[in-house]
């Protein structure tokens, strides 16, 4: 958000004039506040001036601007903002772009979703309506997207194989939530998420229908084992 900037005149009218025609806009545009109203004083005498304070509206993107150039200068990066804003839906998509994003994706996303909540709040400070950050660099959000889906069914066939539950490693909310939406039509597996933030994580564990289901490959292998056992029992025998 710009810094206010104070303006003195005749009257409140007066000063809001020179203001708009300071920083080139229209009324709606700008906000301002009545430090001192105008006095005429005593016949005349002694009159004082009004005084107000202006700055001007910056829209949702303006401000993510703003807020990411700072955080970027800090860091000595060179970073290209693009951004998407979706009226409809109330959401800015930002798209970060340069050469060492490696920086901002951080170990899985981590810097990248500080760095997006971070910009949610520096934006909705200032907007009467939520407005929903999402923040991307070089495609990282479908890459770990597919990642964790492959992750989900991977597991999700060891727990298949063995009917021993299984532990993921520590996720954030969205990522939880994506593995029990991949997981959640495979009636085999049941998943649900256990501990406290940041080190809360989703289990995978066998379902009832699996565990009621004979296990067969154990017994085809307990079979072919015997099978085995005589066979080599008749050999030994000859």
């Amino acid at each position: 958000m710009t810094d206010w900037v104070e303006f003195t005149a005749k009257t409140v009218d007066e000063a809001l004039t020179e203001a708009l025609i300071h920083f080139e806009t229209t009324s709606e545009k700008i906000e301002y506040e009545v430090l001192e109203k105008e006095s005429s004083g005593f016949i005349g005498l002694f009159s004082k001036p009004a005084k107000i304070r202006i700055r001007k509206k910056e829209s949702v993107a303006e401000n993510a601007v703003s807020f990411l150039e700072k955080v970027f200068e800090a860091m000595g990066l060179a970073v290209r903002i693009d951004m998407d804003f979706s009226e409809e839906e109330n959401i800015l998509s930002i798209d970060l772009s340069g050469e060492e994003m490696g920086v901002l994706i951080g170990k899985r996303g981590q810097t990248l979703d500080s760095l997006q909540y971070l910009t949610s709040l520096a934006v909705n400070k200032y907007t009467e309506n939520y407005v929903k950050i999402k923040l991307d660099t070089e495609d990282y959000r479908n890459r770990r997207k597919e990642t964790i889906e492959n992750l989900a069914k991977n597991v999700a066939s060891k727990v298949r194989k063995t009917r021993k539950p299984s532990y993921l490693e520590p996720m954030n909310p969205y990522e939880r939530r994506l593995i029990h939406a991949t997981l959640q039509e495979d009636k085999m597996v049941d998943t649900y998420s256990e501990g406290d933030e940041p080190f809360r994580k989703v289990v995978v564990v066998p379902s009832k229908e699996l565990n009621a289901m004979p296990r067969r490959n154990n017994y085809q292998n307990n079979y072919r084992g015997r099978s085995n056992y005589s066979k080599g029992n008749k050999t030994s025998k000859s």
